[in-house]
């Protein structure tokens, strides 16, 4: 599906956004892609982002999933609108253990204060892919919020 952005400076405003956002940072994730109503986040299996038994922990899951949601809104925001999530649910499909993982976030129908997001993580390793986890996102518009 093709969406219009509001904000003629989408891209720079979504970099920017996701630059500033300290907890990705931690996490090590990587904004991989953006287009209108479109992001990929990126993250390498590293032991701090295991649980006991060696696999990704599911709040590493989780948290790009959410964070790759939300951009995608973010992308058809208008300028000086932040975002917000205001609900999810994920399910955890397979445990991940690949090298990286990829949380795809694509917007399912935008809204003027609400959008509704999906977003799929993936986990990659030697070409293939590994359907991880599957989440569907209510990402709230802030007015007058810079993100």
């Amino acid at each position: 599906m093709r969406f219009e952005p509001k904000d003629q400076d989408w891209e720079t405003k979504t970099r920017a956004s996701f630059a500033r956002q300290a907890f990705m940072s931690h996490l090590g994730a990587r904004l991989t892609h953006v287009m209108p109503g479109e992001a990929d986040i990126e993250l390498d299996l590293v032991p701090q982002l295991t649980q006991q038994h060696g696999f990704f922990h599911a709040g590493a899951t989780s948290s790009i999933a959410d964070s790759a949601a939300g951009y995608a809104a973010l992308t058809l925001f208008p300028a000086d609108t932040g975002v917000l999530t205001s609900e999810y649910k994920i399910n955890l499909l397979n445990p991940a253990r690949q090298p990286v993982i990829v949380a795809r976030g694509r917007v399912v129908k935008p809204g003027r204060t609400l959008t509704i997001c999906q977003s799929d993580v993936f986990g990659l390793d030697a070409g293939n892919e590994i359907h991880l986890a599957t989440g569907l996102f209510t990402l709230m518009a802030l007015a007058g919020m810079k993100d």
